[in-house]
């Protein structure tokens, strides 16, 4: 693929858009204006825009999960394979999404989002909407195994997608997009949580996409370096269209680019650039009266292992449709993992996907108890202390907002269960000044489940800073934030590090872990390296 471009752009468009308004029934104003997209077979298209910008919910539209009428007032008209549907008239048509997605392929913000939730395993998710769609049995193994191959996920056929780790889960959300063949793939963030493995792999999924007619359409507010391969860019703010043409064209100094599309490598422009390899590590903050070491690790895992056997849903002796046997042994995800963070440090733990990072952070607070070892805060061993009292002390935020936020508003959000911690007045304030810190402080008002992405990502951060707990883990903070969000991020972090917190944060962004930690370890085959 030459810029994302072949023979078939002589073609027509296979989808295309003009979208006069897109408004939410609940908003005054609306969130789409002013766009006439069209998109080619064999092309390769990135839309790029800041948190909020509506590239999300132009994705959802253009592949039938926020069909008009439903979903919002359309003005203006979609349009896939020559059959073009105007909107807006008081006669509207409406959009079989079984129908559209039989052709246009979805892979949403949130992985999950897109798995039946109803099957046990990776194998089971694959074939899906094979089955939907009737297809032989002999040719829809044949299909499975094909498409797992295509995203490495071969090994992991057998397991239960809920056991997968973020980056798995994402490639497999992919594949489900995949398995049948559309003519269009939109996919809004795929490259988040990715480790380098899993980015090369899907580089070459999406040119060999296009290679072979696929209009292929990609949402970031990141500028991943398989985007430099688009044939073109879209730059979308405040629900327009503000900038079109090559990455040539768009180039940094362009001044096309707004601050919020980031690029993997660099902080937001104007705050501290990533540090380069080899490079002196920032001094740990004082948490401690000057001159006086700290004798007591604040977090401390000794000889520490884990595994899941006879854990989640797996019923002993039980075989799974097209898997092997469901009570097999259980490889240890965590080998005799030791770790001691200090008051006011901050770690940074990389690794492969499907590693056990995540599982790692959970041994933190007892969510997840280890086989054995010990863990301990400030200190003490935690085992035995309910998994609620270790989170006093320490705040875990998790890898998908939606785990984590539940409440009404955002202010009730941060503020719940502070009340029984502090007197009341102390609560509100701490609960007020998490969320200045983190940006949303005009926001309080709003519901947690109508923010952008990245700005849900930086309220569940704000729950865990309004405890201020000894010890802060982070797993994968930088997915979903803009680069406003990404130095709001670098700023919370600092500044609880700075107060007394030992942070561990988990994450892909080799570039923001050299900038951020004062030291990094490897997590890889169960065990920690440096």
């Amino acid at each position: 693929m030459a810029g994302g471009r072949d023979t078939l752009e002589t073609a027509g468009p296979i989808l295309s858009a003009g979208i006069s308004t897109f408004t939410f029934h609940d908003d005054a104003a609306p969130v789409l204006q002013g766009m006439e997209l069209a998109f080619v077979p064999g092309t390769f298209t990135a839309v790029l825009g800041p948190s909020g910008s509506g590239k999300s919910t132009l994705g959802r539209v253009l592949a039938g999960w926020l069909p008009p009428g439903g979903g919002g007032t359309l003005h203006g008209f979609l349009e896939l394979a020559g059959t073009r549907l105007q909107f807006g008239s008081g006669r509207d048509p409406r959009i079989n999404p079984a129908e559209w997605g039989r052709q246009v392929g979805f892979v949403p913000q949130d992985p999950a989002a897109v798995l039946s939730t109803v099957r046990a395993t990776v194998a089971e998710e694959l074939a899906f909407g094979l089955e939907n769609r009737a297809v032989e049995r002999a040719a829809m193994k044949a299909t499975v195994e094909r498409t797992a191959a295509l995203l490495g996920l071969t090994d992991l056929l057998n397991h239960h997608p809920a056991r997968l780790s973020g980056g798995e889960l994402r490639r497999l959300a992919i594949g489900c997009a995949i398995v049948t063949e559309p003519r269009v793939l939109i996919m809004d963030e795929p490259f988040a949580s990715l480790d380098s493995a899993g980015t090369a792999g899907l580089a070459q999924l999406v040119r060999d996409l296009v290679k072979g007619g696929t209009a292929v359409v990609v949402l970031s507010q990141v500028v991943d370096a398989p985007l430099l391969d688009a044939g073109t860019w879209h730059v979308v703010v405040d629900g327009r269209v503000t900038a079109s043409g090559t990455p040539a064209d768009l180039h940094p100094g362009s001044g096309l680019l707004p601050s919020g599309i980031r690029r993997p490598g660099s902080l937001v422009e104007g705050t501290l650039a990533a540090r380069p390899r080899g490079s002196a590590r920032p001094a740990v903050p004082a948490s401690v009266p000057p001159g006086t070491a700290p004798t007591v690790p604040a977090l401390e895992l000794r000889g520490v292992s884990f595994d899941y056997a006879g854990g989640g849903r797996r019923t002993p002796g039980r075989t799974r449709r097209g898997g092997g046997p469901d009570d097999a042994k259980q490889p240890q995800v965590l080998r005799d993992v030791n770790l001691a963070v200090k008051p006011g440090e901050i770690v940074a733990v990389t690794g492969p996907n499907g590693a056990g990072k995540s599982t790692l952070l959970r041994q933190f607070n007892g969510l997840l108890r280890p086989a054995s070892g010990q863990v301990l805060v400030r200190g003490s061993d935690i085992a035995g202390i309910p998994a609620g009292m270790v989170a006093r002390s320490v705040g875990l935020l998790f890898q998908q907002p939606r785990d984590q936020l539940f409440e009404r508003t955002v202010l009730r959000e941060v503020r719940f269960g502070l009340d029984s911690l502090f007197q009341p007045g102390e609560a509100a304030g701490r609960a007020l000044e998490a969320l200045a810190a983190v940006g949303l402080a005009g926001a309080a008002g709003e519901h947690p489940a109508e923010l952008p992405a990245s700005s849900q990502r930086l309220l569940a951060l704000a729950t865990v800073l309004a405890r201020k707990p000894a010890v802060l883990a982070l797993d994968e903070p930088t997915v979903a934030l803009d680069g406003d969000g990404l130095a709001l991020l670098d700023a919370a972090v600092r500044a609880a590090a700075g107060e007394g917190s030992a942070v561990v944060l988990v994450t892909h962004d080799l570039a923001y872990a050299r900038s951020m930690a004062h030291r990094g370890v490897e997590l890889d085959g169960g065990r920690l390296a440096r």
